[in-house]
């Protein structure tokens, strides 16, 4: 009895573990920017359309949950997600639109999708990355 209770602490634990890897994926700004401050870490922001952007779709899927790039994430940068559904039934609030507008006129002007872009905890530009498919593996070794 000892034995399985051990084992499922042990489980338990190690699920409290991945969950705490992913806390460094927001989508407000000041939650991102107070994480990126306190663990000294930079922000890769994402402009997305969840549900219309096929580019977006794979940039999520290739990059951003490949096991690699957390990896490499974990520790060494923020994301800051900000998606623009079309769709309906994806609406985000009033709040969360005006959020990732806001953000758009200052980072995103052209309205490109995906637009992602590297940015120190303090919100500065350091640079723009492009998504053409690449890897994550070239993606990461672009961001270094």
């Amino acid at each position: 009895m000892k034995y399985i209770f051990s084992m499922l602490f042990t489980i338990s634990c190690l699920s409290i573990n991945a969950q705490t890897q992913q806390e460094a994926w927001f989508t407000d700004q000041s939650e991102a920017t107070a994480y990126a401050s306190e663990h000294d870490d930079d922000i890769l922001m994402v402009f997305a359309g969840s549900d219309w952007c096929r580019p977006c779709i794979q940039f999520k899927k290739d990059i951003l949950e490949a096991t690699d790039f957390k990896q490499f994430a974990d520790g060494n940068i923020v994301i800051l997600y900000l998606d623009f559904p079309s769709k309906k039934k994806n609406k985000l609030s009033n709040e969360a639109t005006k959020h990732n507008e806001g953000l758009a006129d200052k980072y995103n002007r052209s309205g490109t999708f995906p637009k992602v872009v590297l940015l120190d905890k303090a919100m500065n530009k350091i640079k723009d990355l492009n998504y053409e498919g690449q890897s994550s593996e070239d993606f990461i070794s672009m961001m270094k």
